[in-house]
């Protein structure tokens, strides 16, 4: 079997970035703080169910959420299940040895916290119905997980570069909706969890950019102009999804302002002179986009207000 020039830049990447992947291994774990998760549990709100305990059965009463923050975490939690078809995706990519291999185990021993506190979480205060959600549970982790671009380093890097960020913008902004203080904390401490996630893929990418800037760019504008969630095979998502945006939690404009571009200006991609043929041409194609994107998201907020002035309109 013949290597193509993809595959050759790909090996090269993989064994020319080490070094890079070392050092932001080491100041990762220099800047990660212990945490556990069943210190941001109110165990003491918890009671049975009914089934062999015999408990009480859920119902909507019992929840103190809004409609949408309870839709956000429960999109939150079920794309946070899905790790291990991210664990399978990254290791493909990434390999298991040296340094690079640390990570991906590292990054999944995190990422298995962030579950494990939202169901508790949501269990306990019964912020949810826990029945629909195990199943919702089961339906999305048998549909598996692939990611968009294949076992492409550079798609793949570039992809979780602006996924953890527009996760973390999620958690927070979902904690915040919440009307909780305890789910206010524990968002806020997952999503530091993944903002230190995103600058390891963001200076990543930043070094790939410096090794082999047309390809990179090129990843870039393929990842940016069809971006989706993790969890865009969740069912309903995209029902879920308009409700999470219309509540603010997470919209056009935040991925356009507070998501993609935070991370391109920190690559300068706007700003190099080292880009020609297919680099160029996907910058270009790039800035169009994101005028499109910013247009898009102008379009959706004054909809977004007319219709809360309509609705307060109706209420007074």
């Amino acid at each position: 079997m013949s290597v193509t020039p993809e595959d050759k830049l790909q090996t090269d990447l993989l064994h020319d970035l080490e070094p890079v992947v070392e050092k932001e291994l080491n100041r990762h774990l220099s800047m990660a703080k212990e945490w556990f998760p069943h210190q941001y549990v109110p165990w003491s709100e918890g009671r049975d169910y009914d089934g062999p305990l015999d408990g009480e059965p859920w119902s909507i009463e019992q929840s103190r959420l809004s409609h949408e923050a309870r839709e956000s975490l429960i999109v939150n939690l079920l794309t946070e299940d899905n790790l291990p078809g991210y664990h399978r995706a990254i290791a493909t990519v990434y390999g298991r040895d040296g340094a690079w291999g640390t990570w991906v185990n590292r990054w999944t021993a995190e990422e298995d916290r962030h579950a494990t506190v939202l169901r508790d979480y949501l269990t306990v205060t019964r912020a949810v119905d826990p029945v629909a959600l195990e199943r919702a549970r089961m339906r999305h982790m048998q549909a598996g997980y692939e990611a968009d671009h294949g076992d492409s380093f550079l798609h793949g890097t570039a992809y979780v570069s602006f996924q953890e960020l527009a996760t973390r913008v999620s958690h927070r902004n979902t904690g915040s909706a919440s009307g909780d203080p305890v789910c206010e904390q524990m968002m806020a401490r997952i999503a530091a969890d993944e903002n230190l996630h995103m600058i390891f893929y963001r200076n990543l990418m930043a070094a790939a950019l410096e090794a082999a800037p047309n390809a990179t760019m090129r990843a870039i504008t393929d990842v940016v102009t069809t971006f989706q969630m993790p969890g865009h095979s969740i069912d309903g998502f995209l029902r879920k999804s308009v409700v999470i945006a219309n509540a603010g939690i997470y919209d056009l404009r935040l991925h356009h302002d507070d998501v993609l571009i935070p991370v391109l200006r920190k690559w300068g991609v706007f700003d190099r002179t080292d880009l020609s043929g297919d680099g160029e041409k996907a910058r270009e194609e790039l800035g169009e986009f994101l005028e499109q994107l910013d247009a898009a998201a102008t379009k959706f907020e004054t909809r977004r207000e007319e219709r809360r002035a309509r609705q307060a309109a109706k209420k007074g």
